[in-house]
């Protein structure tokens, strides 16, 4: 095994005066609920351990009045409580009491309303107040954690207030990072992005897919575009296909609401998986910088080829999981899940095929698949090359030679794997597949950041690399969309018979039978 790869004290400095941000202000919109708890919270509180947060940086949350909160001064000693207890039990490294102390001092609370316009003027009093003390300079970012119905409101707020910015006037900088879903379809996607745009530039938002922000997805375009290797047999001359899965064991722990209306292509393959199928297709960037990538990837997306409504039912599969075994557990089915329809018709798995009509992809189909409750946790792009078209060793050989194979895998395992033939030790002529193993784990001996410090980062120091821009979700859901409208026609003459996979199994049968038309099998990861 290959020696750890160590940062020096250097070249780690140095990394780190490159990416020093300015004084900023964060405010937090829904500071109390799940995903500041969870993601937000612990991900500060590890740039902070890091040393990487600015001098001055505070954060403020904002959220409704709570009654478990108790009035002035106790209110934000009781805030910063229970944010000690999220970075507790979801940061990636323990606390520091001394780390923890300068940087809980650092955090404020207003509690507010999202619909009331008066609120947004005692937040504007507290920014106003922080940057005396603290000496951001104005510059804030506001982070919209809350429920989607809320955006356009909370953006039409800030703009009445005052509180949004920019460096022509001379009184710093603004910028907002909001959550998916943005949108349900390409109708809405558009109406959210006018609204925002009436308040704020587009450089000035941060559309944020944290699936962009792990280290292995990133590793895409290095490993892409950074070895000469790769890059000449990436293209329809040598790819037979290319397989894209998103798997889960877990069911929609408690989301049922949300989930009911969202469903697994709008909840992971509009987003996160596009995003996969993006940086796996597009073409070398000029640099890599916002705009360079961002527009290489809206080319990917545009060019990929309509699944209108008369073909949904050969270039997509839909399933929903009933009750069955996951990891030695028995679990419930779909419509047994708590705040879900029992007739539910919303799909827990899916499946498609998609075409990239440009001249590198042209006539190579993607499978894309992705569920809930199937046997294991993974996340990987696997490229299938074409065979050699002729092999000396067909008489001799004792097995049927595999197809070379690279795997970029993402989650758990990060890594790479090249499947390829080698023969077997013996006098006779044999051959087998074998794997040459990249593991992050093995070769660096730093431990990855958390897939939002890398996001907020990027977005305290300006940089809008791995955020979506608004032709790029405008190109996604308007895919997307178009199967939305096919399913709902296929509906009107087809039953849609759910479930039709148990939990703990890899999806419905009709997605097996889906790619073995094609002479494919899926993998099993």
């Amino acid at each position: 095994m290959a020696a750890p790869v160590l940062l020096t004290n250097p070249l780690r400095e140095a990394m780190q005066l490159e990416r020093t941000p300015d004084p900023c202000t964060m405010v937090i919109f829904g500071a109390t609920g799940d995903l500041t708890r969870r993601k937000l919270m612990p991900a500060l509180y590890n740039l902070a351990l890091e040393g990487l947060l600015p001098h001055g940086f505070s954060v403020i949350g904002f959220s409704r009045p709570d009654h478990t909160l108790a009035s002035s001064q106790d209110a934000l000693s009781a805030f910063r409580e229970r944010f000690k207890t999220s970075v507790k039990s979801f940061s990636r490294r323990p606390i520091e009491p001394a780390v923890w102390d300068t940087f809980a001092q650092n955090t404020e609370w207003v509690a507010g309303e999202f619909t009331r316009a008066e609120d947004y003027q005692s937040l504007r009093a507290k920014l106003q107040e922080v940057d005396r003390e603290h000496g951001a300079g104005g510059n804030r970012i506001f982070y919209l954690a809350t429920p989607p119905s809320f955006y356009s409101e909370i953006v039409r707020h800030l703009g009445e207030a005052g509180l949004v910015t920019n460096r022509a006037t001379g009184q710093g900088w603004t910028r907002i990072i909001i959550e998916k879903p943005f949108g349900r379809d390409l109708a809405t996607a558009k109406a959210l992005n006018d609204e925002i745009l009436k308040v704020f530039k587009e450089e000035q938002v941060y559309r944020i897919d944290h699936y962009l922000g792990k280290e292995t997805v990133q590793n895409i375009l290095v490993f892409r575009f950074a070895n000469g290797i790769f890059e000449p047999i990436w293209n329809r001359n040598f790819v037979d296909h290319v397989q894209i899965t998103v798997a889960e064991s877990i069911g929609i722990e408690g989301r049922g609401t949300y989930y009911e209306e969202a469903g697994a292509l709008r909840d992971m393959v509009q987003s996160h998986m596009l995003q996969l199928l993006a940086l796996t297709a597009m073409e070398p960037p000029g640099a890599f910088d916002a705009e360079a990538v961002r527009n290489e990837k809206v080319k990917v997306l545009q060019a990929l080829r309509p699944i209108q409504n008369f073909e949904v039912a050969e270039f997509t599969v839909r399933g929903q999981y009933g009750p069955g075994w996951v990891a030695g557990e028995y679990v419930p089915g779909y419509r047994q899940e708590r705040g879900v329809n029992p007739n539910s018709t919303t799909e827990t798995y899916v499946a498609l095929k998609v075409f990239v009509d440009n001249w590198r992809w042209a006539g190579v189909p993607i499978y894309i698949r992705h569920g809930k409750r199937l046997p294991k946790r993974v996340s990987e792009i696997a490229i299938q090359f074409k065979n050699a078209p002729h092999s000396p060793f067909i008489r001799a050989a004792q097995l049927p030679s595999e197809p070379n194979l690279l795997v970029m895998r993402i989650q758990p395992n990060d890594g790479i794997s090249l499947r390829f033939a080698a023969k077997m030790p013996g006098t006779v002529m044999g051959m087998r597949a074998v794997n040459m193993d990249f593991t992050y784990d093995e070769a660096f001996d730093v431990e990855a950041p958390d897939a939002y410090e890398r996001l907020l980062m990027d977005c305290m120091i300006g940089d809008s690399t791995l955020f979506t821009r608004k032709d790029e979700v405008e190109a996604s859901w308007k895919f997307i969309t178009d199967i939305l409208d096919g399913w709902c026609e296929l509906a009107k003459v087809t039953e849609v018979r759910f479930p039709n996979y148990d939990a703990g199994t890899w999806g419905p049968p009709a997605a097996d039978a889906f790619i073995e038309r094609d002479g494919r099998e899926w993998r099993r990861p």
